[in-house]
Protein backbone atom coordinates (compact mmCIF):
# COMPACT_ATOMS: atom_id res chain seq x y z
CA UNK A 1 0.00 0.00 0.00
CA UNK A 2 1.38 3.39 -0.97
CA UNK A 3 2.08 5.87 1.81
CA UNK A 4 -0.48 8.69 2.00
CA UNK A 5 0.49 11.97 0.35
CA UNK A 6 1.37 14.47 3.08
CA UNK A 7 0.69 18.13 2.39
CA UNK A 8 3.44 20.30 3.86
CA UNK A 9 2.85 24.01 4.43
CA UNK A 10 4.91 26.87 5.82
CA UNK A 11 3.36 30.21 6.79
CA UNK A 12 3.41 33.04 9.30
CA UNK A 13 0.69 33.53 11.91
CA UNK A 14 0.06 36.91 13.52
CA UNK A 15 0.68 37.04 17.26
CA UNK A 16 0.32 39.62 20.02
CA UNK A 17 1.85 43.03 19.39
CA UNK A 18 2.24 42.47 15.67
CA UNK A 19 4.78 39.67 16.07
CA UNK A 20 4.69 36.90 13.49
CA UNK A 21 5.11 33.24 14.38
CA UNK A 22 6.62 30.98 11.74
CA UNK A 23 4.51 27.82 11.45
CA UNK A 24 4.69 24.50 9.65
CA UNK A 25 2.09 21.82 9.09
CA UNK A 26 2.06 18.24 7.85
CA UNK A 27 -1.45 17.16 6.86
CA UNK A 28 -2.56 13.72 5.62
CA UNK A 29 -5.48 13.40 3.20
CA UNK A 30 -7.92 12.37 5.94
CA UNK A 31 -6.63 13.56 9.33
CA UNK A 32 -7.97 11.74 12.37
CA UNK A 33 -6.49 14.03 15.03
CA UNK A 34 -4.52 17.26 15.50
CA UNK A 35 -1.12 17.48 17.20
CA UNK A 36 0.54 20.82 17.99
CA UNK A 37 4.29 20.50 18.62
CA UNK A 38 6.08 22.97 20.92
CA UNK A 39 9.88 22.88 20.59
CA UNK A 40 12.55 23.49 23.21
CA UNK A 41 15.00 26.26 24.11
CA UNK A 42 17.36 27.57 21.40
CA UNK A 43 16.00 25.27 18.66
CA UNK A 44 13.11 25.41 16.19
CA UNK A 45 10.24 23.49 14.61
CA UNK A 46 12.28 22.30 11.63
CA UNK A 47 14.11 19.83 13.86
CA UNK A 48 10.85 17.85 14.19
CA UNK A 49 10.51 16.87 10.52
CA UNK A 50 10.96 13.11 11.06
CA UNK A 51 8.54 13.01 13.98
CA UNK A 52 5.92 15.09 12.20
CA UNK A 53 6.16 13.04 9.00
CA UNK A 54 5.84 9.77 10.96
CA UNK A 55 2.74 10.98 12.79
CA UNK A 56 1.20 12.50 9.65
CA UNK A 57 1.60 9.18 7.81
CA UNK A 58 -0.53 7.65 10.58
CA UNK A 59 -3.43 10.05 10.48
CA UNK A 60 -2.23 13.05 12.49
CA UNK A 61 -2.46 16.61 11.21
CA UNK A 62 0.73 17.97 12.77
CA UNK A 63 1.22 21.69 13.39
CA UNK A 64 4.47 23.14 14.73
CA UNK A 65 5.76 26.66 15.20
CA UNK A 66 8.91 28.50 16.14
CA UNK A 67 8.37 30.06 19.54
CA UNK A 68 8.97 33.80 19.73
CA UNK A 69 12.66 34.65 19.74
CA UNK A 70 13.44 31.32 18.06
CA UNK A 71 13.91 30.00 14.55
CA UNK A 72 12.17 32.07 11.88
CA UNK A 73 9.68 33.75 14.22
CA UNK A 74 9.88 37.38 15.27
CA UNK A 75 11.44 38.48 18.53
CA UNK A 76 14.91 39.00 19.97
CA UNK A 77 16.86 35.74 20.03
CA UNK A 78 16.56 33.86 23.31
CA UNK A 79 14.32 36.47 24.87
CA UNK A 80 10.81 36.80 26.28
CA UNK A 81 9.31 39.50 28.49
CA UNK A 82 6.80 37.26 30.28
CA UNK A 83 6.45 33.49 30.24
CA UNK A 84 2.71 33.94 29.65
CA UNK A 85 3.51 35.15 26.12
CA UNK A 86 4.53 31.59 25.28
CA UNK A 87 1.09 30.43 26.45
CA UNK A 88 -0.59 33.11 24.35
CA UNK A 89 1.33 31.93 21.29
CA UNK A 90 0.35 28.31 21.94
CA UNK A 91 -3.29 29.37 22.24
CA UNK A 92 -3.13 31.08 18.84
CA UNK A 93 -1.47 28.16 17.05
CA UNK A 94 -3.80 25.62 18.66
CA UNK A 95 -6.87 27.66 17.70
CA UNK A 96 -5.65 27.96 14.10
CA UNK A 97 -4.96 24.22 13.92
CA UNK A 98 -8.38 23.36 15.32
CA UNK A 99 -10.02 25.72 12.85
CA UNK A 100 -8.26 23.99 9.97
CA UNK A 101 -9.30 20.51 11.20
CA UNK A 102 -12.55 21.17 13.09
CA UNK A 103 -14.00 18.46 15.27
CA UNK A 104 -10.84 16.35 15.40
CA UNK A 105 -9.31 15.26 18.73
CA UNK A 106 -6.51 17.69 19.62
CA UNK A 107 -3.24 17.24 21.51
CA UNK A 108 -0.41 19.53 22.60
CA UNK A 109 3.06 17.92 22.55
CA UNK A 110 5.89 19.90 24.15
CA UNK A 111 9.59 19.09 24.46
CA UNK A 112 12.04 20.49 27.06
CA UNK A 113 11.23 24.21 27.40
CA UNK A 114 8.23 23.40 25.23
CA UNK A 115 7.37 20.69 27.74
CA UNK A 116 7.36 23.34 30.45
CA UNK A 117 5.13 25.53 28.27
CA UNK A 118 2.77 22.58 27.70
CA UNK A 119 2.70 21.61 31.40
CA UNK A 120 2.13 25.19 32.53
CA UNK A 121 -0.57 25.60 29.88
CA UNK A 122 -2.24 22.44 31.21
CA UNK A 123 -2.14 23.86 34.75
CA UNK A 124 -3.21 27.41 33.88
CA UNK A 125 -5.42 27.15 30.80
CA UNK A 126 -5.81 23.64 29.43
CA UNK A 127 -9.32 22.68 28.35
CA UNK A 128 -11.28 21.32 25.39
CA UNK A 129 -8.55 19.07 24.03
CA UNK A 130 -7.94 15.34 24.38
CA UNK A 131 -4.57 15.52 26.11
CA UNK A 132 -1.15 17.04 26.69
CA UNK A 133 2.18 15.26 26.13
CA UNK A 134 5.51 16.36 27.56
CA UNK A 135 8.97 15.11 26.59
CA UNK A 136 11.98 15.89 28.78
CA UNK A 137 10.04 18.74 30.36
CA UNK A 138 12.05 21.50 31.99
CA UNK A 139 10.71 20.90 35.50
CA UNK A 140 13.98 19.91 37.21
CA UNK A 141 17.30 21.10 35.80
CA UNK A 142 20.48 19.10 35.76
CA UNK A 143 22.61 22.18 36.54
CA UNK A 144 20.17 24.26 38.55
CA UNK A 145 21.66 27.47 39.99
CA UNK A 146 21.63 28.18 43.71
CA UNK A 147 18.83 30.30 45.22
CA UNK A 148 21.37 33.11 45.67
CA UNK A 149 22.22 33.09 41.94
CA UNK A 150 18.53 33.00 41.01
CA UNK A 151 17.90 36.03 43.24
CA UNK A 152 20.84 37.85 41.61
CA UNK A 153 19.53 36.95 38.17
CA UNK A 154 16.11 38.40 38.97
CA UNK A 155 17.65 41.59 40.34
CA UNK A 156 19.82 42.08 37.25
CA UNK A 157 16.89 41.29 34.97
CA UNK A 158 14.99 44.28 36.33
CA UNK A 159 17.65 46.72 35.08
CA UNK A 160 18.89 44.97 31.92
CA UNK A 161 16.34 42.35 30.81
CA UNK A 162 17.80 41.95 27.30
CA UNK A 163 21.36 41.37 28.46
CA UNK A 164 22.33 37.96 27.14
CA UNK A 165 24.59 35.35 28.67
CA UNK A 166 26.11 32.22 27.20
CA UNK A 167 23.93 29.15 27.64
CA UNK A 168 25.32 26.48 25.32
CA UNK A 169 23.76 23.04 25.12
CA UNK A 170 26.14 20.06 25.05
CA UNK A 171 25.23 18.24 21.81
CA UNK A 172 26.23 14.91 23.38
CA UNK A 173 23.42 15.36 25.92
CA UNK A 174 20.78 15.32 23.20
CA UNK A 175 21.00 11.80 21.78
CA UNK A 176 23.17 8.71 21.61
CA UNK A 177 23.17 9.19 17.84
CA UNK A 178 26.24 11.41 17.17
CA UNK A 179 24.70 12.68 13.92
CA UNK A 180 21.99 14.45 15.97
CA UNK A 181 24.66 16.41 17.82
CA UNK A 182 26.56 17.25 14.64
CA UNK A 183 23.40 18.51 12.91
CA UNK A 184 22.49 20.55 16.00
CA UNK A 185 25.89 22.27 16.04
CA UNK A 186 25.74 23.01 12.31
CA UNK A 187 22.17 24.34 12.37
CA UNK A 188 22.21 28.11 11.69
CA UNK A 189 18.87 28.56 13.51
CA UNK A 190 20.20 27.08 16.77
CA UNK A 191 21.70 29.65 19.16
CA UNK A 192 23.79 29.56 22.32
CA UNK A 193 22.74 32.58 24.39
CA UNK A 194 19.80 33.45 26.64
CA UNK A 195 18.66 36.82 27.94
CA UNK A 196 18.33 37.48 31.65
CA UNK A 197 14.59 37.94 31.18
CA UNK A 198 14.04 34.53 29.54
CA UNK A 199 16.26 32.79 32.10
CA UNK A 200 14.37 34.36 35.01
CA UNK A 201 11.01 33.54 33.41
CA UNK A 202 11.98 29.89 32.92
CA UNK A 203 13.13 29.48 36.52
CA UNK A 204 9.95 31.13 37.75
CA UNK A 205 7.66 29.08 35.50
CA UNK A 206 9.30 25.80 36.51
CA UNK A 207 8.96 26.67 40.20
CA UNK A 208 5.27 27.59 39.73
CA UNK A 209 4.39 24.61 37.59
CA UNK A 210 6.15 21.69 39.27
CA UNK A 211 3.99 21.59 42.44
CA UNK A 212 0.64 22.19 40.69
CA UNK A 213 0.03 19.01 38.70
CA UNK A 214 -3.01 18.17 40.83
CA UNK A 215 -4.76 21.17 39.23
CA UNK A 216 -4.55 19.66 35.73
CA UNK A 217 -7.93 18.53 34.40
CA UNK A 218 -6.66 17.01 31.14
CA UNK A 219 -5.08 13.59 30.58
CA UNK A 220 -1.31 13.88 30.32
CA UNK A 221 1.36 11.59 28.91
CA UNK A 222 4.71 12.31 30.58
CA UNK A 223 7.72 11.05 28.60
CA UNK A 224 11.35 11.28 29.69
CA UNK A 225 14.71 9.69 29.02
CA UNK A 226 16.30 8.61 32.27
CA UNK A 227 19.80 9.48 30.99
CA UNK A 228 18.76 13.09 30.33
CA UNK A 229 21.44 15.33 31.92
CA UNK A 230 19.74 18.62 30.99
CA UNK A 231 16.21 18.24 32.39
CA UNK A 232 16.14 15.55 35.03
CA UNK A 233 13.64 12.70 34.83
CA UNK A 234 12.92 13.18 38.54
CA UNK A 235 11.02 16.35 37.68
CA UNK A 236 8.69 14.51 35.32
CA UNK A 237 8.25 11.64 37.75
CA UNK A 238 7.34 13.98 40.61
CA UNK A 239 4.90 15.88 38.39
CA UNK A 240 3.20 12.66 37.28
CA UNK A 241 2.86 11.43 40.87
CA UNK A 242 0.72 14.49 41.65
CA UNK A 243 -1.58 14.08 38.62
CA UNK A 244 -5.16 13.08 39.36
CA UNK A 245 -6.56 13.49 35.83
CA UNK A 246 -7.93 10.22 34.45
CA UNK A 247 -6.02 8.66 31.57
CA UNK A 248 -2.62 10.10 32.50
CA UNK A 249 0.48 7.96 32.06
CA UNK A 250 4.25 8.07 32.61
CA UNK A 251 6.80 6.48 30.26
CA UNK A 252 10.46 6.53 31.29
CA UNK A 253 13.11 5.25 28.88
CA UNK A 254 16.14 3.92 30.80
CA UNK A 255 18.82 4.44 28.11
CA UNK A 256 17.57 7.57 26.37
CA UNK A 257 18.98 11.08 26.74
CA UNK A 258 17.30 14.48 26.42
CA UNK A 259 15.83 14.34 22.91
CA UNK A 260 13.89 11.09 23.01
CA UNK A 261 12.29 12.02 19.68
CA UNK A 262 15.79 11.98 18.12
CA UNK A 263 17.17 8.82 19.69
CA UNK A 264 17.72 5.61 17.67
CA UNK A 265 14.55 4.27 19.36
CA UNK A 266 12.50 7.26 18.19
CA UNK A 267 9.87 5.18 16.38
CA UNK A 268 9.06 3.29 19.58
CA UNK A 269 8.57 6.62 21.35
CA UNK A 270 6.34 7.86 18.52
CA UNK A 271 4.35 4.63 18.70
CA UNK A 272 3.91 5.00 22.47
CA UNK A 273 2.56 8.52 21.96
CA UNK A 274 0.15 7.42 19.23
CA UNK A 275 -1.03 4.39 21.21
CA UNK A 276 -1.83 6.66 24.17
CA UNK A 277 -3.78 9.01 21.87
CA UNK A 278 -5.79 6.10 20.51
CA UNK A 279 -6.70 5.08 24.07
CA UNK A 280 -7.80 8.61 24.93
CA UNK A 281 -10.04 8.72 21.88
CA UNK A 282 -11.52 5.30 22.64
CA UNK A 283 -12.36 6.48 26.17
CA UNK A 284 -14.23 9.59 24.99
Amino acid sequence: MAAPAIRRCEFHLAAEGGRALFCRSWTPPQPERVCVLVHGYAEHSGRYESMAAWLAARGCAVHAYDQQGHGRSDGARGHVRRFEEFLDDLDRVLAAAQQEQPGRPSYVVGHSMGGLVAANWAVERGSDIHGVVTSGALLSMGAAPSPVRVSLLRALRRVMPRQSIAQPVDPAALSRDPEVGRAYQADPLVFQRITLSLAAELFGAAARTAPRAAEVKLPMLILHGEQDPLCLAEGSRAFFEQLVSAGSDLRLYPELRHEIFNEPEQEQVFADLLEWAHKREADQ
